[in-house]
């Protein structure tokens, strides 16, 4: 029996570390091309080793659906395979039961359920919290990236700036709305280019203007507009920036899936309302979805066996449906979080109240053949 667990068991492990590896490939590479295209795109000069260490952050968040997509999509490969090889046929001659030569999977199933739940409870949530620091740090490392061609930039509590073009480092056709304290616009800056440099000792970035033209409000009168002085022209002018709001807004917008599990468990005691109900729902969401690798283990085995197909695309077919039917509940659930009335506390439990169900009775059906 040893050598039929170390067959059964090191070829779905193998066949899974390849899925995973694929999947989280093209996950990550799709988390970059989301967080970081534009800075990538306008300024081509960002660190290398800064890219890498961003896809090293988004890994763990794309592990928790890898791991279980692997593991399933390689449960239906290995015993779709073995199945129409007759290898099932040659075990039932000599004894060996579906359920027993399944042993070696469950065992994986439970070592991967308490891996996803490692990954879940504690790796996922502060390497999200890392990954917006670190487009912080390419951010500020490289100021330009914050300036987007034909877009205004709102970073900055006082200053509105606007860029119509970029040539690597200079900025093009700018236009600088100075604010006072009510919003209302004090002082327009409209310069043909520009440089931008960090001043990161006093949290604030250098905006030097050429070829500027000013236009400012009188103090006391800022809405009379007889009172505007226009014509005041400058060489070259510097704007401080502050990046106080800017790094304040990703310090502060911290959400639930970046809180631990013991985190979590701490706000549910603070949180009310909406608040503690989204709360619940993410709490018990890194329980429920770390079973998943059990559960798509109790249905892929069936499934595997009775479909007879040894092809690659057909397992990951059928992986493609299966993972769906799973995640669709909790993405279903995370839409609802807010909403009493969904009990989305309790729908974040569907997919494997639903999947350990149907995976029982394909399972039992199997064995009694």
């Amino acid at each position: 029996m040893k050598i039929i667990d170390r067959y059964v068991g090191s070829s779905v492990l193998l066949t899974a570390l390849f899925g995973v590896l694929v999947l989280s490939l093209v996950l990550v590479l799709g988390n970059i091309f989301k967080e970081l295209l534009n800075i990538l795109v306008n300024n081509p000069d960002v660190p290398i080793l800064g890219v890498l260490y961003f896809m090293a952050l988004v890994l763990p968040f794309s592990l928790t659906f890898t791991i279980p997509w692997g593991f399933l999509t390689a449960i239906l490969l290995v015993f779709g395979r073995m199945s129409a090889d007759s290898e099932f046929v040659a075990l039932k001659a000599n004894g060996i039961s579906i359920p027993r030569a399944s042993a070696p999977v469950f065992a994986l199933g439970v070592i991967l359920s308490g891996l996803c739940f490692w990954i879940n409870a504690e790796i996922a949530p502060r390497a999200e919290q890392a990954m917006k620091m670190a487009l912080v740090d390419i951010a500020t490392t490289n100021p330009a990236a914050l300036f987007r061609a034909d877009e205004v930039v709102d970073a900055f509590p006082d200053r509105r700036v606007y860029v119509g073009g970029k040539d690597g480092d200079r900025l093009l056709n700018i236009t600088v709305f100075e604010l006072g304290p009510d919003g209302g616009v004090r002082k327009m800056v409209h310069a043909r280019e520009g440089s931008i440099k960090p001043d990161m000792e006093n949290s604030r970035l250098l905006l030097h203007l050429y070829d500027a033209e000013f236009e400012q409000r009188d103090q006391r009168s800022p809405y009379d507009l007889s009172k505007i002085q226009q014509g005041i022209s400058v060489q070259e002018g510097v704007f401080p920036l502050s990046l106080e709001r800017f790094m304040q807004r990703f310090k502060s917008e911290r959400r639930l899936t970046a809180y631990s599990l013991g985190e979590l468990y701490r706000h549910l005691g603070e949180a009310e309302g909406k608040r503690y109900l989204e709360t619940l729902v993410e709490f018990n969401k890194r329980f429920s979805t770390s079973l998943s690798c059990l559960a798509f283990a109790l249905v892929a085995i069936p499934l595997g066996i009775t479909t007879h197909r040894k092809e690659t695309s057909v397992g990951f077919a059928i992986s493609l449906i299966v993972a769906f039917g799973y995640f669709f509940f909790i993405i279903i659930a995370n839409t609802f979080r807010g909403e009493a009335n969904a009990f989305p506390q309790l729908l974040i439990w569907a997919p494997n109240l639903i999947f350990f169900t149907m995976g029982a009775l394909l399972f039992r059906r199997l064995a009694r053949q």
